[in-house]
């Protein structure tokens, strides 16, 4: 599985566990490091046990106990501790006073986890988790003229607005009684403090992160005039990849910035998903019979090994369920959309869920048996989106198929 995929599961259960909040503090939240002896944390779990004992709160002693037991019983399924460390959530989630739902969440980091800890609390401990699946290929952007200036990030393969500002200076034009030399000279000074305030605020904004690098745009030469003036601090000036014109400074500059700039940016994520479902959908325009979309048709050609790369949008709202119908004594595996209940092919009554999958973990599941490339797409690019609305799933072929 791909570092990226593993991101998304990662975010999934992070997402999942981040809703949920115990009546008292009995949600437990173990971090085992890399390489740690596991039979030391057995052995300190066992003493958490017997120090529970003491808790005089009869509903909590028992739902800690209870989540300490099953924490217990699944540690001694290893050996030793897996290669990245161990993460193990536990705790009563029942939202109702009075009621016990111990449910248990192992997870293996998809980097080295450093940190041991063990905490009790109303909430998860999530924070070194979240450490993991922050985003590392970042890109600063800054679009600008004398009338206003938008920053932002391109992070991953999403463009989100961090400040928006607009400045006082006049236009070039002499309004009033005032000489034209002591008009220029003002609106000069207020330039200058602009492009001042430029510099400061995307110092302090960028600060926050690792740039990979920065792309500067705008139209007209205020950009230019911007960057070769001394504005930005010398560590932010060292990251410029690139300067680029566009239209406009607002948000929708920021969009067009990194659409003219891909070629500063091309080892990125976002240029590479835009390459890829740029050339799916010329390949879809052209009717060349090696691509096609949809779940049906996807999961047709998945299953005859005819599917080279298939590509899956992360907001894919599918899921595989195996659902049983008593009446009728039929049980059958299917794709369902997340919030749909499945219906008896014979009676048409409602089907109960007995087992259920996310629909991207089911949908790689099916391709490991064909050396199927899986890839997962965003909604942060212009294709991104029209993918998504396309039913979010679709393939490259190894060879032409006959539709279903």
């Amino acid at each position: 599985m791909q570092q990226e995929e593993k991101m998304l599961k990662l975010k999934k259960i992070i997402e999942e566990l981040e809703k949920i909040r115990g009546r008292h503090t009995e949600l437990i939240s173990l971090y085992i490091p890399a390489g740690y002896n596991i039979n030391e944390i057995v052995s300190m779990i066992s003493q958490e046990i017997a120090l529970t004992e003491n808790v005089k709160s009869k509903t909590v002693r028992k739902n800690v106990i209870d989540a300490l037991t099953k924490i217990l019983q699944h540690l001694r399924l290893y050996k030793q501790t897996p290669e990245n460390g161990l993460v193990i959530f536990a705790g009563n989630v029942a939202q109702e006073e009075g009621k016990s739902d111990i449910k248990l969440w192992a997870i293996e980091p998809i980097e080295p986890i450093n940190v041991k800890l063990y905490w009790c609390d109303q909430k998860f401990e999530l924070q070194p988790l979240k450490e993991q699946i922050k985003e590392k290929d970042v890109y600063g952007l800054i679009v600008l003229d004398t009338k206003e200036c938008t920053i932002g990030l391109l992070s991953g393969k999403n463009i989100k607005v961090l400040k928006h500002m607009e400045s006082i200076v006049p236009g070039k034009f002499v309004k009033g009684g005032q000489s034209a030399a002591r008009f220029q000279r003002v609106r000069e000074g207020l330039i200058n403090d602009w492009y001042k305030k430029i510099g400061e605020i995307s110092k302090e904004l960028f600060s926050q992160y690792e740039l990979k690098g920065l792309l500067i745009g705008g139209p007209g030469i205020s950009k230019e005039h911007f960057l070769d003036g001394d504005y930005l601090p010398t560590d932010l000036k060292k990251k410029v990849i690139g300067i680029v014109d566009t239209g406009y400074t607002s948000e929708h500059a920021l969009h067009e910035l990194v659409e003219k700039g891909i070629e500063f940016i091309k080892e990125s994520k976002y240029a590479k998903e835009k390459q890829l479902l740029s050339k799916f959908f010329s390949e879809l325009k052209k009717d060349s019979g090696f691509v096609t979309y949809g779940l049906e048709f996807v999961l047709n050609a998945l299953e005859e090994g005819a599917v080279e790369i298939l590509i899956i949008s992360e907001s894919f709202e599918w899921k595989e369920v195996k659902a049983y119908c008593q009446a009728c004594d039929i049980a059958e595996k299917k794709f369902v959309k997340n919030n749909e209940i499945p219906k008896c092919p014979n009676c048409k009554k409602e089907m109960k869920i007995i087992e259920e999958m996310d629909g991207i973990d089911a949908l790689e599941e099916i391709a490991k048996n064909y050396g199927t490339q899986v890839v997962i797409v965003s909604r942060g690019t212009r294709e991104g989106e029209q993918f998504y609305n396309l039913g979010g799933i679709g393939a490259f072929l190894r060879w032409k198929i006959e539709e279903i």
